[in-house]
């Protein structure tokens, strides 16, 4: 039986999916942190080599304040973990996979007042983009300062940021130089109106922070992008291509519709009020 191409879900892959999202956010933790002084209050906290707590205490960015990569035996780090949160007034959130051998961190999570409160899915494929179609909506790749306003511009649309948007764009302008990183733009007669990332390493490609403009949203702008990053991964010579989205949202059935299948659904915990 074959799956995303003639991939099959593995725990080699799996590790490999998590290494690849993990360095995704930190390297835009990291260009936070490069601000004079932190203002964001970017912090790591490595946990035996295979699991790492991020905290961004001044943004409230799930994203950037979670656990992620704990692994079985490792129960006893969740309680002192929740108390750096706490001590940050950071509320935590802890993802957990669905491996077997992983259950005591639920019960652990549960008995210190956590629950899961969201799934996020993990999807997959192969990288050979043959059986893909090709779209007409107009694609391009972010390669200068001018192209990056659009880019800018059309992702602070899509994320609805109400406020400072000047700040932000000064913030996060050098994600046109991280390594790893193509940014890309999708146009609607000429206007920037959605955007996309992919993030290349470890020989794999990522596909990251999709964003769409909602005043172009139900044209095919998403699926256009998904396109594009899985040739350009191609085109890099990565072995597989990833992501994830809300599970069954229309993120999701996009990619599922760009010849990706779910590799697993992992359980995001968070506190009981």
């Amino acid at each position: 039986m074959e799956s995303a191409g003639g991939l099959l879900p593995s725990p080699d892959l799996i590790d490999r999916t998590l290494r690849i999202e993990n360095s995704y956010t930190v390297s835009r933790m990291r260009v936070l942190e490069s601000i004079p002084g932190n203002p964001v209050g970017i912090q790591f906290r490595p946990i035996g080599g295979s699991a790492v707590a991020l905290m961004a205490r001044h943004f409230p960015n799930p994203h950037f304040n979670k656990v992620v990569g704990l692994r079985a035996g490792q129960e006893g780090e969740i309680e002192p973990l929740i108390g750096w949160y706490r001590e940050n007034r950071v509320k935590a959130r802890f993802e957990i996979l669905p491996r077997a051998d992983e259950l005591d961190l639920g019960r652990e999570l549960a008995r210190l007042g956590f629950y899961p409160s969201e799934f996020h899915t993990s999807l997959l494929r192969d990288a050979i983009p043959g059986a893909l179609a090709k779209s007409s909506i107009d694609v391009e790749r972010v390669t200068g300062a001018a192209a990056m306003e659009e880019f800018l511009d059309a992702y602070i649309a899509g994320l609805q940021i109400p406020t400072d948007h000047d700040g932000f764009r000064r913030n996060v302008r050098p994600w046109l130089v991280q390594q790893g990183w193509s940014l890309f733009i999708a146009r609607v007669e000429g206007k920037p109106a959605a955007t996309a990332i992919l993030y290349v390493e470890d020989g794999a490609g990522y596909l990251a922070d999709a964003s769409c403009d909602p005043a172009y949203r139900r044209r095919g702008l998403h699926a256009a992008l998904l396109e594009r990053r899985i040739r350009e991964g191609s085109a890099t010579g990565v072995g597989f291509i990833c992501g994830g989205a809300a599970f069954l949202s229309a993120s999701h059935r996009n990619m599922e519709r760009a010849g990706m299948r779910i590799q697993f659904i992992r359980s995001i915990w968070t506190e009981r009020a």
